[in-house]
């Protein structure tokens, strides 16, 4: 078994798109970044690539790169699980943690939870996103940014 931690942030700017886990939100403001900059996805894409010591999103997508501009990071996430499973593993399980002020997730979810089970051909009970503030504290709780955590357990393929 390979556990790997992942962690990612951006700015929120007013007028982006909200995509979070796959799933656009509605909200005013989004996180700023090259891609869809769908966070709780580019922590966990760090998860899945740290337990096999296969470096950063940043190495297999870098930002200075116009072939990523726009991206969607599910279909990112899609690519790093292929190169997961080729090296002989599978996820075990999937744990996400959001840290936004605004909007309130709780309503989307489970279909987070549903949009990350597909992309990584998981079971549902496989994968967890949860959410919370920050109680109005940092760059998260005044509003200005975004942050989430991820922890994946791999287990390597049986035959």
């Amino acid at each position: 078994m390979r556990i790997g931690f992942g962690y990612d942030v951006h700015r929120l700017v007013e007028g982006r798109r909200c995509v979070l886990c796959g799933v656009e939100i509605a909200s005013d403001f989004g996180p700023d970044g090259h891609s869809d900059a769908d966070v709780p996805v580019h922590a966990l894409m760090d998860a899945l690539l740290g337990a096999l010591a296969l470096g950063d999103i940043g190495k297999h997508f870098p930002d200075i790169d116009n072939k990523w501009k726009n991206a969607d990071s599910i279909e990112l996430l899609k690519s790093v699980y292929a190169l997961v499973s080729g090296k002989g593993y599978t996820l075990g399980n999937a744990d996400i943690t959001v840290v936004l002020e605004s909007p309130r997730l709780s309503p989307h979810i489970e279909r987070m939870r549903y949009m990350l089970a597909d992309a990584l051909g998981a079971d549902i009970s496989a994968i967890s996103v949860k959410a919370t503030t920050e109680e109005r504290l940092g760059f998260t709780g005044d509003g200005s940014g975004i942050a989430a955590y991820a922890i994946v357990l791999l287990q390597e393929q049986t035959v």
